[in-house]
């Protein structure tokens, strides 16, 4: 099998691997008993601290309030323990709500067609960008300096078994936000441009301009959303977008730990045959009743194999029932709402912090409910100081976006990441939460400032008081 694959051990199949980790011993502790075990563990849980209102790290995952009902719903053994619905007959049920997430999907992405949900976002972005190359028979992409770094990543492994290039779109270096090329400067090979929105530095991208220029070059274009701020800002498919991808994890799934994560993708009407993973189908029964069946089934990898458009044959049925409940329980009013205050609370905090001296925006572009600083000191040295005072403070950017190619628009720009952070503000980030970070950071400013011999910034925010900005009722 070596042989036939072009391997010459069996240490290259793991040659990805980075050697250091490949060598390092695993140092596994003796085996224990199950009372040993459940002590071990119950003290490991005992040591995690639950993040608070000062958390604010966000960068692909968020803090949302959860309703008690979503849990309560999919913890039932009918969902819970629901299995592949291979068998309508069987399975009318998880059909259904299958069925259900994907008009939810549609409908807050201005989209024809949606499928029964992916992996997570990074992997529905991959599929996504796979998809709209068989569409145009094309075999490279173009994909924006704003995508999340960890959803390039995935990108490029995708990319690197048929060998396809990938050209990286920089940045602005005022607003943040893609520069686009204009008509028909794209390499005539691209058959796909990736973007993300807002991007990963939080920045809202111009949508239309970049349909249409994707379109000019005769390439398709891929929106990888935050489904969050879709109760605001216009849909993808509204502004010219052909296919969105997503997470939905932003609606009823907590970040444990990073997941879990529901990916999902949407299309137009004329590439559903296409679209991969599972779709699930409204149809009448021989009686006329309404049901629900797999369809286009012969797309799928267990029943083509190597001729299949994916290998996403499964997905993450529990993860989107919970996002199809939190959203039915928001409603549209709701999902405006929410976005509303992550809006007004992120830009208050964002004022407060580049009040302090030495604190500027890292990008000057319009933002959602997260955005980029440049602070007077190292974004690590900064999170640490704030972490001791009871706030985590947000994502220094390097901690993502090491190793990746941080291209902006023009001659000889660097954006410096080492004074980087990202701060995500989310409505479970109440207005004493905000001042108590606007407070904080004076403080450990003003003392790395004296650490390094540098000037101090002044020792508390200005105002001091927590921002009385918010409506009764406005928070769950």
């Amino acid at each position: 099998m070596l042989e036939f694959i072009g391997a010459s051990s069996m240490d290259d199949l793991f040659s990805q691997i980075p050697a250091e980790l490949r060598k390092a011993p695993l140092r596994l502790p003796p085996g224990l008993s199950e009372q040993e075990t459940r002590t071990r563990t119950d003290a490991l849980a005992a040591a995690d601290r639950p993040p608070g209102p000062a958390c604010f790290l966000g960068a692909g995952c968020y803090r949302h309030f959860v309703p008690a009902a979503v849990r309560a719903l999919v913890s039932r053994s009918e969902f819970a323990t629901a299995y592949t619905p291979y068998q309508p007959e069987v399975s009318q049920g998880t059909l259904e709500h299958i069925f259900e997430f994907q008009t939810c999907i549609c409908e807050i992405t201005g989209m024809d067609v949606a499928n029964a949900s992916l992996y997570d976002g990074p992997s529905a972005l991959a599929e996504g960008a796979f998809m709209a190359l068989r569409a145009t028979r094309r075999d490279e992409i173009a994909v924006s300096a704003g995508v999340h770094p960890e959803a390039r990543m995935v990108m490029a492994t995708y990319a690197s078994g048929p060998s396809i290039p990938l050209h990286v779109l920089p940045l602005h270096a005022g607003t943040g936000a893609t520069a686009m090329p204009g008509q028909g400067e794209l390499p005539s090979g691209v058959g796909v441009v990736l973007v993300q929105q807002p991007n990963y530095l939080g920045v809202i991208e111009d949508l239309e301009p970049l349909a249409a220029a994707a379109h000019s070059s005769g390439a398709l274009l891929v929106v990888s959303v935050n489904p969050a701020t879709l109760g605001l800002l216009e849909s993808p498919g509204a502004l010219g977008a052909d296919i969105v991808v997503g997470d939905a994890q932003v609606f009823g799934c907590p970040p444990s730990f990073g997941g879990p994560s529901v990916g999902f993708l949407a299309c137009l009407e004329n590439h559903v045959r296409q679209i991969p993973g599972r779709l699930v189908s409204q149809t009448v029964d021989e009686d006329g009743r309404v049901c629900y069946t797999l369809t286009l089934q012969a797309r799928e990898q267990h029943i083509r194999r190597a001729k299949a458009t994916s290998n996403i044959c499964s997905n993450q049925a529990l993860g989107a029932l919970a996002a199809t409940i939190h959203l039915a329980l928001l409603g549209p009013a709701g999902l405006r709402d929410r976005g509303e205050i992550c809006l007004r609370r992120a830009h208050f905090l964002h004022s407060r912090l580049c009040a302090l001296p030495g604190v500027h925006p890292l990008v000057d572009g319009p933002f959602f409910n997260e955005f980029a600083l440049r602070l007077p000191c190292r974004a690590d040295d900064f999170a640490l100081a704030m972490r001791a005072r009871g706030v985590d403070p947000g994502v220094p950017l390097t901690r993502l976006w090491q190793g990746q190619p941080v291209d902006l628009d023009g001659p000889a720009q660097e954006m410096p990441l080492d004074e980087a952070l990202l701060v995500a503000v989310t409505e479970l980030n109440p207005p004493e939460a905000l001042a108590a970070y606007a407070e904080a950071a004076a403080s450990v400013l003003a003392s790395l400032g004296a650490a390094s011999g540098g000037a101090a910034p002044r020792a508390s925010a200005p105002g001091g008081a927590a921002p009385d900005f918010a409506r009764p009722g406005e928070v769950p």
